[in-house]
């Protein structure tokens, strides 16, 4: 069978065009699977997470804080002390009372322990340590006070002159055992805390202080334990928000030893000068 020319080349185009296609065809899976696939970093993967510490970020979960708790309590604090619930029965005189703005204790809180109760979060924990307090009451000028052989407490009338001052100072040494809670505001740095619990206090030295003049200016101290208890404790409360940090304390023993003095609950509250 003859052939023309022209038919001749249009089977020649025919069959370029299916070879074409067909070549076409098996470059297909190979450009989609360079398309979808991953190519590997020739790197050492170590070198790579160098910065990302994995554990130090997850524990059973993801720690959005990557911190660990920190509470409120080391620090020096001023408070003004104070007594409430007072009952002078067997008394002619409220020879305690004293002046709330000159009665103050000063805290200093030197040690800190902070206890986190969550495993994802840092805004709830436990707060103890141990700190020394100063603690003083302001007397009224003509009255200071002593213990008698049988441990009762007695008013004294000073008689040196009009410009004499009187003053009960007092060293506890104090351990605080708090539940605080941490509210975050915009940034997780400024936070609100509320803490409250107990505390104890050890009594280390107490006395009364008697500054007057006769020819000069004099200082009678007495250091006695004046009835007071060796071991005090109560509740404490604490609250702040950044430089704003206020607490009180409240004391469940009288301040002196049951019908050895008149019935007076201390009760102390102030705010922090500087955290530590």
């Amino acid at each position: 069978m003859n052939i023309g020319k022209s038919t001749k080349k249009e089977i020649q185009f025919l069959i370029t065009v299916i070879t074409g296609f067909l070549l076409i065809l098996s470059y297909l899976p190979v450009f989609a699977q360079q398309s979808d696939s991953i190519v590997p970093i020739k790197k050492d993967p170590e070198v790579l997470l160098r910065k990302i510490n994995i554990k130090s970020v997850t524990k059973h979960g993801f720690n959005f804080w990557q911190d660990d708790f920190t509470g409120h309590w080391a620090g020096i604090d001023f408070g003004f002390n104070t007594f409430v619930n007072t009952d002078y029965t067997g008394y002619d005189t409220e020879f305690m009372k004293s002046n709330l703005f000159r009665s103050n204790s000063l805290y200093i809180n030197l040690i800190q322990q902070s206890i986190g109760l969550q495993a994802n979060r840092n805004t709830i924990g436990l707060v103890t340590g141990l700190g020394v307090q100063f603690k003083g009451y302001r007397l009224d000028r003509n009255t200071t006070f002593e213990r008698q052989p049988n441990g009762r407490i007695v008013p004294v009338v000073l008689t040196y002159n009009d410009n004499q001052r009187s003053k009960l100072s007092l060293i506890y040494l104090t351990l605080p055992l708090l539940a605080e809670f941490q509210v975050p505001v915009k940034h997780y740095n400024d936070r609100f805390y509320f803490s409250g619990g107990l505390f104890m206090g050890y009594r280390v030295s107490a006395q009364t202080k008697v500054i007057y003049r006769v020819d000069k200016k004099e200082k009678l101290k007495i250091p006695d334990s004046f009835s007071t208890p060796k071991l005090k404790y109560g509740v404490m409360v604490r609250a702040g928000y950044r430089w704003i940090n206020l607490f009180a304390t409240y004391d469940f023993q009288p301040f002196f030893k049951e019908g050895l003095g008149p019935q007076l609950t201390p009760l102390t509250f102030g705010f922090t000068i500087l955290g530590f």
